[in-house]
């Protein structure tokens, strides 16, 4: 399959972990203040879409509410305009914003790092509305962005529904013991990051301590890029370099290039 090329910015300006979140008061993750704390910073932007459950593509982590906000439940059972009027915990008291309001404030500014979460349960094929929705919410978007998943099906669809798109696999060493409910099989099957070519990836982003494993330094040798999650300290991201061509980063501030 035909792949497109990693933007090379992605390449040379550190990531912002779900943006530039907890440097300042009122900052959580994926908020529009830690987006714009990250364009104001010069950094690149990684963030995370949900589905709503009216099939919008939402800016949220998590797969249920508890976490982050003070509300509980699936996300998916709550429509867009609930979500934007469900405060984010930490926050200034702003709610849970769109896939499209983040692209208006990004702008093309700064590089955009998105992640489709897996919405099959299980890595499997049971995903379509969410990609449909970012591809959708994409349109003229002329900006450095790409998408990524862990789960390869999600990429595919990806692929098929805007094949000029930059896609990725999210990747890492798939222990089961922290990845259920995936059985050991599956777990076994994605480590080895079999779908690379099949689904048109242009890149991986690897767990920071699996970094220098064969497979992730093998397909970086053959000239893949290679980002890594998530590095939490300078000393941390110096050690991974050595493996990887970009971080992912939260909890300091990564050094910018001059």
């Amino acid at each position: 399959m035909a792949r497109p090329a990693l933007p090379a910015v992605f390449l040379s300006r550190p990531i912002t972990h779900r943006a530039l979140h907890g440097q300042h008061d009122n900052c959580p993750e994926n908020s529009r203040a830690a987006i714009r704390a990250a364009i104001d910073a010069g950094y690149g932007i990684e963030i995370d879409l949900q589905l709503s459950a009216d099939g919008q593509a939402m800016v949220f982590h998590d797969d249920t509410l508890d976490r982050l906000t003070d509300q509980t439940g699936p996300t998916r059972s709550r429509s867009a305009a609930e979500f934007g009027s469900i405060a984010l915990r930490n926050g200034d008291g702003e709610g849970i914003p769109t896939f499209a309001e983040v692209l208006d404030i990004v702008a093309g500014q700064v590089p955009l790092l998105v992640e489709i979460k897996d919405q099959d349960g299980a890595m499997g094929p049971d995903v379509g509305p969410l990609e449909a929705a970012a591809v959708a919410d994409l349109q003229g978007y002329s900006g450095p962005v790409a998408l990524m998943s862990f789960n390869p099906h999600s990429v595919a669809e990806v692929a098929r529904l805007a094949p000029d798109l930059p896609r990725g696999l999210t990747t890492s060493a798939f222990d089961p013991a922290v990845w259920s409910p995936l059985d050991a099989g599956r777990c076994n099957e994605l480590r080895d990051i079999p779908d690379f070519d099949r689904v048109g990836a242009c890149f991986i982003s690897h767990q920071a301590s699996d970094i220098l494993r064969e497979r992730v330094q093998a397909l970086r040798a053959s000239g893949v890029p290679v980002l890594s999650w998530t590095i939490r300290s300078p000393a941390e991201e110096a050690k991974v370099r050595q493996g990887a061509d970009n971080v992912t980063f939260e909890g300091y501030l990564s050094s910018l290039p001059a």
